[in-house]
């Protein structure tokens, strides 16, 4: 077979709002704006300094299904850039961007492929010699909510050495995103294809290797909850069929959380220090990119109970960003600290208060059976936060939670309500 190299990239969600930093400076805001169209802007130049022969993109290639004009004219534009250098681009649209959703009537160039959303089609792939390196199979999401196992309908057909299939689907039901197109690891690995390009999960991972199952993660981090590098996986293909891949980071704002603990300090000096040193530590290793960051402080100690005072944590956020100033140009490697969240426990162990009599150890005690055992907590989580699972997205998002974020929230209450309990006594 002939070697080539493709990039696969996935979720570009160009366009996308940031709502919720809709309060921050003018200065953060005009940068996450630009931010996604700024990583397409480095994936196209990282596909020309590989010599990428073509580029497979799974799905979700706009924030929202009325895909804004100026998203859709900007990767009209860098598609054009990248098949002019010979570089083909195959595309499906997934649950954000469904062929159902509004689009501009603009020309696609030459070298671009979207699958559409009836079948499973199947088109070559060439190098920039010309020569057919691989067959590219996909297909797209008629409309947003996806329940049918398209993966069941890829069927392999001759004539290339190497066949990718491109899907926008959650393989194993992730609880972390909507189960949209599921499909299980076991039937991609049996199906007789090469690579699996997959979309919909943001946080990249290699579900397996010969066959390759892979989500390459989103271009650009829109949430505390998409930390770190963002980017897309460049794909070398050897004569032998061999595939090495190497991550390309392309994110121009990063999303980072930084952990204090609250251990051993005693005086809010000390609290302060701590947290000036973990902000110099996210611009340390930021490599000179703009951070959003959240700061969550964590640990047993003395000042648990003046954090969970009303407005304390807003205070320190506020102190947080007047200290560090606010971002001076949207082109300057600046931090704006999004959010400080208190998760810290009280110097009283919650054992030891169960084991008192009255109202308070009783309540620890039911706390403490609910947090230790996996069905309990799913009982106690369901019936205490009933008012807000008759909302379907807090619903599903209640109701996807392990055993262990269950758990670490009944402890929180507990402490909450066992501090305040004895504060009325």
């Amino acid at each position: 077979m002939v070697p080539f190299t493709f990039i696969h990239a996935a979720d570009l969600h160009l366009g996308s709002p940031f709502r919720s930093l809709a309060k921050s400076p003018e200065t953060v805001r005009e940068r996450l704006r630009e931010a996604t169209f700024v990583a397409l802007r480095r994936l196209v130049e990282a596909a020309k300094r590989e010599k990428a022969d073509f580029i497979v993109l799974s799905g979700d290639l706009y924030d929202a299904a009325d895909r804004s004009l100026r998203a859709q004219l900007r990767l009209q534009r860098a598609i054009a850039e990248l098949t002019e250098h010979g570089i083909e681009v195959f595309a499906v649209h997934g649950n954000h961007d469904p062929e159902s959703g509004r689009q501009a009537k603009l020309d696609p160039p030459p070298g671009f492929f979207v699958f559409g959303a009836d079948e499973v089609r199947c088109l070559p792939a060439h190098t920039r010699g010309g020569e057919v390196a691989a067959h590219v199979y996909g297909i797209s999401y008629p409309h947003a909510a996806v329940s049918d196992n398209l993966a069941l309908r890829f069927q392999k057909k001759e004539g290339a050495s190497f066949h990718i299939a491109v899907l926008h689907a959650n393989v194993d039901g992730d609880p972390a995103h909507d189960n949209y197109a599921p499909c299980r690891l076991e039937e991609l690995v049996a199906s007789g294809f090469d690579y699996w390009a997959l979309g919909h999960v943001h946080h990249r991972r290699v579900m397996h290797e010969y066959p390759h199952v892979v989500y390459p993660g989103n271009l650009q981090g829109r949430s505390i909850r998409e930390t770190d590098g963002k980017g897309a996986y460049v794909v070398k293909v050897s004569a032998s069929g061999e595939a090495e891949m190497k991550f390309l980071d392309v994110a121009d704002v990063l999303w980072q959380e930084a952990v204090v603990s609250i251990e051993g300090i005693e005086r809010e000096q000390a609290l302060k220090e701590k947290l000036l040193e973990a902000v110099d530590g996210l611009r340390a290793s930021s490599k000179g990119r703009p951070v959003v960051a959240r700061i969550r402080l964590e640990g047993r100690g003395a000042l648990h109970e003046r954090l969970l005072e009303p407005s304390v944590a807003e205070e320190w956020l506020t102190e947080l960003r007047d200290w560090i100033g606010l971002p001076e140009g949207a082109d300057g490697d600046w931090l704006w600290p999004e959010s400080l969240a208190v998760r810290t426990s009280g110097m009283t162990r919650l054992e030891a208060g169960a084991e008192e009599d009255g109202f308070v150890g009783e309540l620890l005690r039911a706390g403490l059976e609910a947090s230790e055992d996996e069905e309990r907590s799913s009982k106690l989580f369901k019936e205490s936060l009933d008012s807000l699972r008759k909302h379907p997205s807090l619903r599903n998002w209640i109701d996807s939670r392990s055993h262990g974020e269950r758990a670490e929230w009944i402890r929180q209450a507990m402490e909450l309500s066992a501090s305040l309990l004895r504060e009325e006594e």
